[in-house]
């Protein structure tokens, strides 16, 4: 009784609270081949699917992957260029303004960077070199700025396919939960390699793992990896087949419970699947596939970490990258190839994704991720 009179109250009133989400900044990566902006500040308000423009930052060659610190002060970006020009720039992020600040840029040691992590303490930053088939490591300064290469590490070998496995392609860098390893998807080699990090480490934060990789099925093309919050669960999506493999996690020992498909595409060699990513609360983990499928898929995620199908949802032109955003409502997805970012709201009981029709159009967008305004 007494909660329908509270009920009953607060309609007579009018008053009704509900509790707010913060608003993000929303940093757009892009190729820069047709424009001389690099990377795009939006205000993205999470309570409405809303999206306005704050402000954007020339001279910026290719920011096609960025990472943001801990302390949401810096953010790094790799400048995804050829013949030998591969590089990393350092931003200061002015939250009043919303704007980027060039810091500083250092060479990758690898031509078409196109992954970076940076690790809680705000000292390492790790950038992935595609075609040069290497990482490497860089410190940071007190002012956020990146220090010359401290460790370098090469990857060796070959895959099947003799058009995209001839070298190998370090294509991610990721830590996993604690942050003692870091595991490198190599899409040329078909490993998943894993190494041992020490944070302090002035020369050398990276040592190899035991063991040093995980062998995927040939041809695969392993690209991605994300693992679940607690660790317990690792999933790496292969560009080349257009799979997930799902691996138990115990201790950074991968062991494979489940392969399934993403990219449903029939009758062509290559796949085209790109990007993975979990909801906050571990429900739900998509992919993207681009090539022909050019969707994404959407699975339902089981208490033993394996994965139900749920179903496909359309989206632009080379969906690249995606994200979820912290609040875990909405899925946004960059279509390189249709100059747009899709809003998509996110079904909390079943994954399913429904179009807001709110697109944020950007020359060739590649990348994205959000930093709370306050």
């Amino acid at each position: 009784m007494r909660k329908i009179l509270l009920v009953a109250a607060i309609l007579l009133t009018g008053v009704v609270s509900f509790a707010q989400n913060p608003i993000y900044y929303l940093l757009i990566g892009t190729t820069t081949k047709n424009q001389k902006d690099g990377i795009y500040v939006y205000r993205f308000n999470p309570n409405k699917g809303e999206a306005t423009f704050v402000s954007k930052t020339s001279g910026v060659e290719n920011p096609t992957y960025m990472a943001v610190s801990k302390d949401q002060k810096y953010v790094y970006a790799v400048n995804e260029n050829g013949n030998d020009q591969g590089a990393v720039s350092a931003f200061a992020l002015d939250k009043k303004a919303g704007e980027l600040k060039l810091i500083n840029k250092q060479p990758s040691q690898g031509d078409n960077p196109c992954y970076i992590s940076i690790d809680s303490t705000g000292k390492n930053v790790v950038v992935a070199n595609y075609a040069g088939g290497n990482f490497s490591v860089f410190k940071t300064g007190a002012d956020g700025s990146l220090q010359p290469a401290v460790q370098t590490i090469a990857h060796q070998g070959y895959g099947v396919n003799v058009k995209r496995q001839e070298m190998p392609h370090v294509h991610s860098v990721v830590f996993a939960p604690g942050e003692k390893q870091m595991f490198s998807c190599d899409l040329g080699t078909d490993r998943v390699y894993k190494y041992k990090f020490d944070a302090n480490s002035a020369t050398e934060p990276f040592t190899a793992g035991d063991p040093e990789y995980v062998e995927v099925p040939d041809g695969s093309g392993p690209r991605h990896i994300t693992f679940s919050a607690d660790g317990r669960f690792a999933y790496v999506i292969t560009e080349l087949s257009g799979k997930v493999i799902v691996y138990e996690n115990k201790n950074g020992q991968l062991t494979e419970i489940q392969t399934i498909e993403s990219d449903n595409t029939k009758g062509k060699e290559d796949k085209g699947s790109a990007d993975i990513h979990l909801t906050p609360n571990g429900k739900f983990l998509y992919t993207s596939n681009r090539v022909t499928s050019n969707d994404i898929t959407i699975y339902k995620v089981n208490t033993d970490g394996k994965l139900l199908l749920v179903g496909h949802q359309p989206t632009g032109i080379h969906p690249r990258n995606f994200m979820v955003d912290p609040t875990g409502r909405f899925l946004l997805v960059a279509n390189r190839d249709s100059n747009s970012i899709q809003i998509f709201v996110i079904n909390k009981n079943y994954g399913l994704l429904e179009d807001t029709k709110t697109t944020i159009t950007v020359d060739m967008p590649m990348f994205l991720t959000m930093v709370p305004v306050k």
